[in-house]
């Protein structure tokens, strides 16, 4: 997944910019690059491969400008070469812009504006919004809707920021299918994919919906519709500090995040276990009891790792809260004519709370009746904003690929979900105060597990040459083997 960052404010941008494409390098990418607007001209520095040959290439004195945008890129449309990466300018190189996403119509609008006399440097997707937002600016609409104006006429999916040299205090963000949200500093302001490219300098961040534009500039943000009216959106506070991003002294965020799962366990479980009850309270529901009551299917619907949480969230829901269960491949649910009314019930797992299938899944499930709840990790996401109500896992963030302590997080919300739709029907309360307790021991036993972890070192170092290896389990234990 690509990144984005972008700046505007007193300080010099470069520096911020690339400290911010640090902090997003766990999401892989093939190239690199930044724009900064500096005396009415834009600079653009881009290298294909590592930040640090980017770096390199900028030398010891970083270019001048105190508004820039940034970008790592995953190829998707062009060979992962210099030339293909972002920033990308229009044909006079007055503004530049980056992107996540595809462009599906990038194909016939780069014929159409080869036509009318446009020039193109690159073969990616993305080079054509920057022609058609430099096309409006000619017939003398401000960068905004220049910007509005280009997306009205393109397919697909996009998370973008623009700079010009018309406007070069103001950075131009826009977002469909990508995550996107402006970070609020004091006299200066950014635009991030994540918001671990700007915690070094500030917590308070507004998240861009699918449809909307924010115009940044360093003391003031707004946000509008494609249609350049403007609109409140309020502003959410991240609960987690930089020091939570950094490895903390372990060789890689992987083993960091693994060693950290009985805190992560804790933050999940704590608050939610009512053992005179044997119950869990879920505050974020948004659905009371008589209406959890009337489901009588739940359909777990997500990709990747979140869907084995989902698989072992099935076992558990039919054999203690007897409710026909199944889970459903996210990327597949919406093109497959799925049967949802009113009295089932969705729930779509996703760490970050934005990935795109899950999303659309849950919107297919409502526009069909279904309520919908979401399991996620982070506070504001997409996926949480849409549903009806769910459950924050509270994990903290998880940088490493291989997802480690969100997936034990995933299980132990699906298992109090379970727990309160099983006391609202067969469960005993001695039943749920045995599970309730279960749950509380959970975090000890993990850390039991992780002292174990020389010896976990000792195998691993037996099996490391092994060409071939066959993970078997049964019951709860099959998802994970999978």
């Amino acid at each position: 997944m690509c990144g984005i960052v972008g700046y505007t404010g007193p300080r010099q941008a470069a520096s911020l910019l690339l400290e911010g494409l640090r902090r997003l390098e766990y999401r892989g990418y093939d190239s690199a690059g930044l724009a900064l607007i500096e005396d009415g001209r834009i600079e653009v520095h881009k290298a294909a491969g590592k930040i640090s040959v980017l770096e390199k290439d900028l030398g010891k004195t970083l270019p001048a400008g105190h508004t820039g945008i940034a970008h790592t890129r995953w190829a998707t449309h062009g060979a992962p070469n210099t030339v293909n990466a972002h920033p990308h300018t229009d044909c006079g190189g007055t503004l530049a812009l980056v992107h996540n996403g595809i462009i599906e119509n990038a194909g016939a609008l780069r014929t159409a504006l080869g036509k009318r006399g446009h020039v193109f440097r690159s073969e990616t997707d993305t080079e054509v919004v920057a022609h058609l937002i430099e096309e409006l600016l000619s017939t003398g609409a401000s960068l905004v809707e220049a910007v509005a104006g280009a997306l009205h006429q393109v397919d697909g999916t996009y998370g973008i920021a623009v700079v010009s040299t018309r406007e070069p205090d103001t950075v131009v963000a826009a977002r469909r299918g990508s995550p996107l949200l402006v970070a609020l500093g004091a006299g200066e302001n950014f635009v991030a994919s994540d918001a671990s490219a700007v915690l070094a300098h500030t917590r308070s961040v507004v998240y861009l919906d699918d449809g909307e534009i924010a115009v940044v500039r360093p003391s003031e943000y707004r946000i509008l519709d494609l249609d350049t009216v403007e609109k409140e959106k309020a502003v959410t506070r991240v609960d987690w500090d930089l020091a939570t991003i950094e490895r903390g002294g372990h060789a890689h965020f992987m083993l960091k995040e693994i060693m950290e799962q009985p805190e992560s366990l804790r933050n999940t479980l704590r608050g939610r276990l009512l053992e005179e009850d044997g119950t869990a309270r879920l505050g974020g529901l948004n659905i009371d009891d008589e209406q959890l009551l009337q489901v009588n299917r739940i359909v777990f619907t997500a990709c990747g790792t979140s869907w084995h949480s989902a698989l072992i969230g099935e076992y558990m829901m039919e054999e203690l809260a007897r409710i026909p269960s199944e889970v459903e491949y996210a990327s597949e649910f919406r093109y497959r004519n799925p049967i949802v009314d009113e009295r089932t019930l969705v729930v779509g797992i996703s760490q970050s709370g934005e990935t795109a299938d899950t999303l659309a899944a849950l919107r297919e499930a409502k526009r069909r009746g279904a309520r919908t709840l979401g399991l996620v990790n982070v506070v504001g996401a997409t996926i949480a904003r849409e549903v009806d109500g769910g459950i924050y896992l509270h994990a903290g963030p998880e940088i490493g690929v291989a997802s480690t302590k969100a997936f034990t997080s995933q299980i132990a919300a699906l298992a109090l979900l379970t727990l309160k739709m099983g006391r609202l029907r067969s469960l005993s309360i001695l039943q749920g105060r045995e599970v309730v307790r279960g749950l509380a021991r959970l975090p000890e036993l993990v850390e039991r597990v992780l002292a174990k972890a020389p010896a976990v070192e000792q195998i691993a170092e037996r099996m490391m040459r092994a060409t071939n290896v066959l993970y078997l389990g049964r019951g709860y234990n099959f998802p994970v083997a999978l």
